[in-house]
């Protein structure tokens, strides 16, 4: 029995985020949008396991849609999408993850532009796969 309830709670907060993403890219924080867009796929990718009655831990995103697989659920769409996006949990908020300079200034509009493009392949992907 698939729980609604957790799912919306999850996914609301997933499509929130990636308005939020949005809005930072428009506003030229690239890495504040890059890291969005992870937290986004999170959310829905946590969603769609919190639905399907699984307890997800951690935040890697390709974890997370290995467990999906395990679930006969068919990811090799969002694969890519969740290694990519995994590249940009660390690395777009933290200093030390450079050599140098600050995480804003790895960041472009091209990058954030495939981040939100990633994030929104795996939120409808899990959209078009709620059972």
């Amino acid at each position: 029995m698939f729980d609604t309830e957790e799912y919306n709670r999850w996914m609301n907060e997933a499509n929130n985020t990636f308005k939020s993403a949005v809005i930072d890219k428009e506003n030229g924080f690239y890495n504040w949008c890059c890291f969005k867009c992870h937290q986004a796929a999170e959310f829905a990718i946590k969603a769609l396991l919190y639905g399907l009655g699984s307890t997800p831990f951690g935040h890697s995103l390709t974890k997370m849609v290995n467990d999906l697989k395990n679930q006969k659920m068919n990811v090799s769409f969002i694969l890519t999408s969740c290694k990519k996006l995994d590249l940009h949990y660390i690395p777009s908020r933290y200093p030390n993850a450079h050599p140098t300079g600050s995480p804003f200034e790895y960041h472009d509009e091209n990058i954030a532009e495939d981040a939100l493009e990633n994030a929104k392949k795996i939120l409808d992907f899990v959209e078009e796969n709620k059972k």
